[in-house]
């Protein structure tokens, strides 16, 4: 039987700054087991969303940081040695489906092809999982509900989700926030006035306009939050922007030096 659940007055939900109607869809794909994919670029807030979301619901968070030599075994589970003899170590999808809570797989197109071929009968109205290894075959508790999240910008034939994949999944697209919106995040997150707020987000701005011109990634609002966060700490805001903002983003001096030019345009040298 799997163990009560925390109320929702004793989990303190990650800050999150809603930008339509994502939380009332999230909760109604968990209230009719429907898994849930979300797509948008790199630091736009998809991980803190499900963050909020698991403690929102109640529910355990399993997260998994997808890569390129992630295996099924490393979500399912595998046999260890163990005093002599071998013994079964669930993996993070299985105790998700075993007691319950969110599994997440963060950046899911990262992970191996055939990774994701284990997905499909806890994705569609089956809702189990068959653990070939054991013999088990597990079927999901209501409190479980599988989220994935990748990057569109990343993708190319070599790295995309079979239509077989994501026709299991009903989907959410996520953007960098309005300038509004992020200003409030930064005010949230570092607790800095709304004049520095408004120019920090003017800078990602600005550097978002040069996507696929100079830059293959821009500033994500993951970044303006490290950048305000250095300079509410005490470093000169030129320093920190030049840490946090334009050396994260390119190894070329010349970009480097292009982009500290729009961040000394708003602060001045």
């Amino acid at each position: 039987m799997n163990a009560p659940l925390p109320s929702q007055a004793a989990i303190e939900l990650p800050l999150y700054a809603p930008a339509g109607n994502e939380i009332e869809l999230f909760e109604h794909a968990f209230k009719n087991r429907l898994p849930l994919l979300i797509k948008g670029p790199t630091g736009c807030g998809k991980t803190r969303f499900v963050a909020h979301m698991a403690a929102r619901l109640g529910l355990p968070l399993h997260t998994v940081a997808c890569h390129d030599d992630l295996t099924a075994a490393d979500l399912v589970g595998r046999h260890l040695i163990e005093g002599g003899g071998t013994v079964w170590c669930d993996g993070p999808l299985t105790r998700a489906v075993r007691h319950g809570g969110l599994c997440y797989l963060d950046e899911v197109v990262e992970a191996r092809k055939d990774t994701t071929v284990v997905l499909h009968p806890l994705a569609d109205d089956r809702r189990i999982l068959p653990i070939d290894r054991t013999g088990e075959v597990l079927e999901a508790p209501d409190d479980f509900m599988l989220v994935v999240s990748y990057n569109p910008g990343y993708q190319n034939l070599m790295k995309s989700l079979k239509p077989s994949t994501r026709q299991r999944f009903v989907a959410l697209s996520f953007d960098f926030p309005a300038a509004e919106r992020e200003e409030a995040i930064l005010i949230g997150e570092a607790d800095i006035d709304r004049d520095l707020a408004r120019r920090l987000v003017g800078i990602g701005r600005a550097f978002r306009a040069l996507k696929d011109r100079d830059l293959e990634e821009v500033a994500s609002t993951r970044l303006l939050v490290y950048a305000a966060t250095l300079i509410h700490a005490g470093l000169e805001p030129l320093a920190a922007c030049r840490a946090a903002l334009v050396e994260p983003l390119s190894d070329d001096p010349e970009t480097v030096e292009a982009l500290m030019e729009i961040v000394a345009a708003t602060f001045g040298r």
